[in-house]
């Protein structure tokens, strides 16, 4: 049923659901009333207050203004629970896609110089890049190559070889999180993920060719790199199957688990343990791993990139600006209430988006504050913004501009040859597998992504940097 909605306006773009029934802690959403009207009517509001009733949480259950139906948490929801009070970790508050997220490598070329081949160039990155559903990889590895990779991530691949000093240097957490024990990984995960490392997937992920359309903050731009007219690369995958069954394999865990722990949840895919508990650190573990996983992808998928950009402009050069995940469960310090806690921060569908002076930035973006990439859609703008001092929901921002419509409905209303030939006299060349696959994806079924990043930026989560439209599209 729908949220009785009492929605406190406590600022145009902040608006906040009062505690009632099981709810520990208020739910509060970033939403213009315009993007309000439009999750009215789905159950993504329902799921903020849901997931306000979990054990532990501390401050409120957030919504960014990406909001849409997820499961068990919105996605682009964030909470935070206090792991010495009993707090949670629920896989649904992390998503199937663990670890999915954003790179974005900057190239040295104009539009002006790449337009020419950019045709070609697409076929070399279609070539070059596995997509679509049971894809290979860009690597093959073993089942001991793979354990190595669970365990130390995108380091790893660049000890041998596959990508410079920089890919690590502006990857969150250095390309490898801490804790991964692959030992908690399943069998059956193992063989989803062994033979997909390094490939795009299908769904909403994309390798994107892009230009910088306009530079909004000249300073931080320049810190970054950014230019108008200047082309560069924006990649969006996660973990593959090995993160989906991660996922599947821990929530029918905690399910047994939550009557033996005392822990009642208003939906079952908000299965949960306390963090503090056996399963909550195996899933942690786990879950570590499989980021790992999703980073390594990003890298492999970063060094196919690069050939097809060597064999057909003769310049393979593309610097990483930054790599972020916008799926995961993350122990970190806040102050909460005036109390430093220690939190496990479930970001699903939303990004970090650390402030300047921040000890885990790279120390030539501390004084910058963090780049946070927001895909938009086919034919439709993605941006570059920063972490802000201040920022709130536990240094949170949007991940991209949001469902409106499902995949289903998406289907229905769109003819994927038209939408092909609309994006190409739109100037962007696709390159998609399925047919299917890009109607599901057509911009229609997105939330205005322009609005999406200036709610964040009037909300105070982050600022506006650089606008991007792309060029080129690879799909599953």
């Amino acid at each position: 049923m729908a949220v009785p909605l009492d929605l406190v306006e406590e600022t145009p773009v902040r608006w906040r659901i009062e505690r009632f029934g099981a709810m520990r802690v208020p739910g509060v959403v970033f939403l213009s009333a315009r993007l309000l009207a439009g999750v009215r009517s789905d159950q993504s509001l329902r799921q903020v207050v849901n997931v306000a009733s979990l054990p532990g949480i501390v401050e409120a259950s957030y919504a960014m203004p990406d909001v849409h139906l997820g499961y068990g948490f919105p996605i682009g929801g964030v909470a935070a629970t206090d792991v010495e009070a009993g707090g949670v970790v629920s896989p649904g508050g992390v998503g199937f896609d663990i670890s999915c997220g954003v790179r974005l490598l900057v190239s040295d070329r104009t539009l002006a110089e790449v337009a020419p081949a950019l045709p070609r160039l697409m076929d070399a990155l279609d070539g070059g890049v596995p997509s679509g559903l049971g894809a290979g990889g860009v690597l093959d590895v073993d089942d001991a190559e793979l354990t190595s990779l669970l365990g130390t991530g995108s380091p790893w691949l660049v000890e041998r070889g596959y990508g410079v000093a920089r890919d690590l240097e502006r990857c969150e957490d250095g390309g490898v999180l801490q804790g991964a024990d692959p030992a908690a990984v399943s069998q059956r995960a193992r063989e989803r993920g062994l033979h997909q490392v390094g490939s795009l997937g299908s769904g909403n992920h994309f390798l994107e060719v892009q230009v910088v359309d306009a530079v909004l903050d000249a300073a931080v731009g320049a810190a970054f790199g950014l230019r108008a007219g200047q082309v560069c690369v924006m990649i969006h995958c996660g973990s593959r199957g090995l993160g989906h069954q991660i996922c599947s394999d821990h929530v029918r865990t905690m399910l047994a688990g939550m009557e033996r722990w005392g822990i009642s949840v208003p939906d079952r895919q908000l299965a949960c343990a306390p963090v503090a508990s056996p399963e909550g650190a195996a899933y942690l573990c786990a879950m570590a791993a499989a980021a790992n996983y999703g980073r390594a992808n990003r890298q492999l998928l970063t060094v196919a990139t690069r050939r097809a950009f060597e064999t057909v402009l003769g310049n393979g050069r593309l610097d990483l600006l930054y790599d972020v995940s916008h799926n995961l469960a993350k122990l970190e310090w806040h102050v909460v209430g005036g109390r430093r806690l220690l939190v496990c921060v479930h970001r699903k569908g939303a990004t970090r988006a650390l402030p300047p002076g921040h000890p885990d930035l790279p120390d030539d973006l501390r004084a910058t504050g963090q780049p946070v990439l927001v895909p938009g859609s086919m034919g439709t703008a993605s941006y570059v913004l920063a972490g802000v001092a201040g920022g709130g929901a536990f240094h949170s921002a949007c991940h991209g501009a949001g469902r409106t419509m499902s995949r289903h409905a998406a289907v229905r209303a769109v003819q994927a040859p038209a939408l092909r030939s609309q994006l190409l006299d739109a100037g962007v060349e696709v390159r998609a597998h399925s047919q299917r696959g890009l109607a599901e994806e057509a911009p229609l079924a997105y939330k205005d992504v322009d609005e999406v990043v200036a709610v964040c930026e009037q909300a105070g989560l982050a600022r506006r940097v650089a606008r991007l439209r792309p060029i080129g599209v690879v799909k599953g």
